[in-house]
Parts: C-alpha cells; structure tokens; sequence
C-alpha cells in the first residue's frame, strides 16, 4: 500500500468533495500510473486568495483509493487560470475516509514530516507536483492531528 498527497486548488478540491474523483493532467500520467485501489491519499489545498485575504496551504481530507486509474476526457476539473485548455484525464475513484471539519494548516505540519527533507524550502517538494508519495508514518502523523 501507498500514501499520496494529492496537490489541488481550492476550486477542484470541490470537484473532489462532490464527486469522489481525482484526476491529473496528462504530464502526470506517470505519477498517477503508480496508484493502486487500496492505497490512501491526503488532499492538500494550496493557499488560496479571497478578496484581500490569503489562505494557507492546508491538508482538508483523506481517502481511499478504489479503482484503478481510467481516462475520462470529460471537463469536470477547473484548470489554473491562464492555462484553460488543460483536462485532467487520468483520474480515479476515491471513497473518503474523512473529510477534515476543520483543515489541517500544512505549514505548521513541516517540522515533524519526513518526506520534507528540506524545511526551508518545503514548496520545492509540492511545487509542480499533481502528486507525491508521502511515507505511512506522515499519513498517521496528518491523520492523528484531526480534530
């Protein structure tokens, strides 16, 4: 079994929520590839601006993964803006294990995450990323500071 933290903006993470799917961009078809029913997943939202206001990276649910990974060209993902022409084709389906009522602050998370390796440069761990592995001891970790 594999731990994958799955790295999305605020607008799919509601594609997500309403619709039990994850998906990729194609560049990330190899990433995705690795993905087996069973394996869990944490969702992390990256920080977001509303109106003047600037929300934190945070960590908002986890899930289990019950498909293999399909191609669906169907638009249901919202593409970052200036970059509207992107699907998410590779996706698969996910059961939740719990969605966070109140989301985990990612940043306060660092100091005690194994796969960051570099503290100060935690983004460049995330940055460009669809998704990456995480070690079973940070998903516990994720998962034992929910409320």
């Amino acid at each position: 079994m594999s731990y994958w933290l799955c790295i999305t903006t605020e607008e799919n993470w509601k594609v997500i929520k309403e619709k039990n799917i994850w998906g990729v961009q194609q560049r990330h078809k190899n990433t995705i590839a690795k993905v087996k029913p069973g394996d869990k997943c944490l969702i992390y939202v990256m920080s977001t601006k509303r109106d003047k206001d600037v929300i934190p990276p945070r960590i908002v649910a986890a899930y289990e993964v019950i498909s293999e990974v399909f191609e669906d060209r169907s638009r249901i993902f919202k593409s970052p803006s200036g970059k509207s022409s992107e699907i998410y084709p590779y996706r698969i389906k996910l059961k939740p294990i719990k969605i966070f009522e109140k989301p985990l602050d990612f940043k306060s998370l660092i100091p005690e995450l194994k796969f960051i390796k570099n503290k100060k440069r935690w983004t460049g761990h995330i940055q460009g990323k669809a998704m990456r592995e995480i070690p079973k001891e940070d998903f516990k970790l994720i998962l034992s500071k929910v409320e």
